[in-house]
């Protein structure tokens, strides 16, 4: 019992050791950035907007630091790794490198020094601290990658990108952003990325608060064409000086795009419920419908259920299936499209 008391004793030993080094490399990092504020501090007596201007614009440069030192400090062996064994032929590869690299987080930039593996055999490389850190191939890591997305999802691209950039320091251009959003949905059903029902059942409660009658609840299905950015442009060349595709060498496509919206009718307001809008055909907007229908995501006992649609014959088909109950209504937009052409008919006729 002795010895077992004096190993664990060892182990906290070193433990603690690991954490005072790091303690003191992240202190001198600390002190390397203070001097960076001191210069930019020029002003005696800084007003509040100003000291917080100056740090919000230094911010990145400490907390991409410290997280450099962490990674330096808890990967020594990986960075200074002479050899490899070759995890498909058992060869013994040297290490080549070290090899820069520089990656954006949500607290900076972090630049990295690490040996590359190459077997000639296998044609496969390897950079063993990156498989350790969990990186993503290019700048951006899965952080920053997730937060544009999110702010995405609420907002158009534009408008996302620029206010991505204000708040984070980092630059995601509105192309970015879609192409970011599209790998991250690419595979997800209407269901994975609805509110769960109780969600949806909170904000028909909110709604029909004070009310006499059920909450209105309507259902609109719509198609379009868009135009779309093809295969052939997306991604990078292969080579050493990759680039992306010019747009000049490329026209955009037109794809047709379905979709449908449920949303509450609150007053003069609208609230979202839900929505799911793709580039699909009938058969697949079909599809999501019916798992809304089979998840039970939608309250029917609880809501008055109106679905406002144009005249087309296949959206009606797939309300009447699903939805048999619900009240049916003739977009009026649409419908004003071709009253003209209906009166000029019924005037032929001879019919008032």
């Amino acid at each position: 019992m002795g010895c077992a008391a004096e190993v664990i004793s060892l182990d906290e030993v070193r433990a603690r050791q690991h954490w005072e080094t790091l303690r003191q490399h992240l202190h001198d990092r600390f002190d390397q950035w203070l001097d960076g504020l001191e210069a930019q501090l020029l002003e005696s007596e800084p007003t509040l907007v100003e000291v917080s201007e100056t740090i919000r614009a230094l911010r990145q440069q400490l907390t991409g630091g410290l997280a450099e030192t962490i990674i330096e400090h808890t990967y020594p062996k990986e960075q200074s790794r002479a050899y490899l064994t070759c995890p498909t032929c058992k060869r013994l590869l040297a290490a080549r490198g070290p090899v820069h690299r520089r990656v954006e987080t949500m607290v900076g930039a972090v630049t990295l020094e690490r040996p590359y593996f190459y077997c000639r055999v296998c044609r496969e490389g390897t950079y063993p601290l990156d498989e350790v850190l969990g990186l993503r191939a290019g700048r951006m890591q899965r952080d920053v990658q997730q937060a544009a997305v999110d702010l995405a999802t609420e907002l158009p691209y534009e408008t996302a990108s620029t206010l991505f950039g204000h708040l984070s320091g980092i630059t995601v251009s509105s192309e970015r952003m879609h192409t970011l959003t599209h790998q991250v949905a690419e595979g997800l059903s209407v269901v994975e990325v609805a509110p769960s029902r109780e969600e949806i059942e909170r904000r028909v409660v909110q709604v029909a608060a004070g009310r006499f009658r059920r909450p209105v609840l309507v259902l609109g299905i719509d198609g379009a064409y868009v135009p779309s950015r093809p295969e052939s442009a997306r991604g990078r060349r292969p080579g050493q000086a990759r680039q992306r595709a010019r747009r000049a060498r490329w026209q955009h496509e037109w794809r047709e795009a379905k979709g449908f919206r449920f949303y509450l009718l609150d007053g003069e307001r609208i609230v979202h419920v839900l929505s799911w809008h793709q580039v699909q055909n009938e058969h697949d907007l079909g599809e999501a419908l019916q798992q809304v229908k089979d998840a039970g995501l939608i309250p029917e006992e609880a809501v008055r259920l109106c679905v406002v649609c144009d005249g087309a014959e296949w959206i009606w088909k797939h309300v009447q299936a699903l939805f048999p109950n619900a009240c049916q209504v003739l977009d009026y937009y649409h419908c004003s499209e071709y009253l003209l052409n209906f009166c000029k008919v019924r005037n032929r006729q001879g019919r008032p």
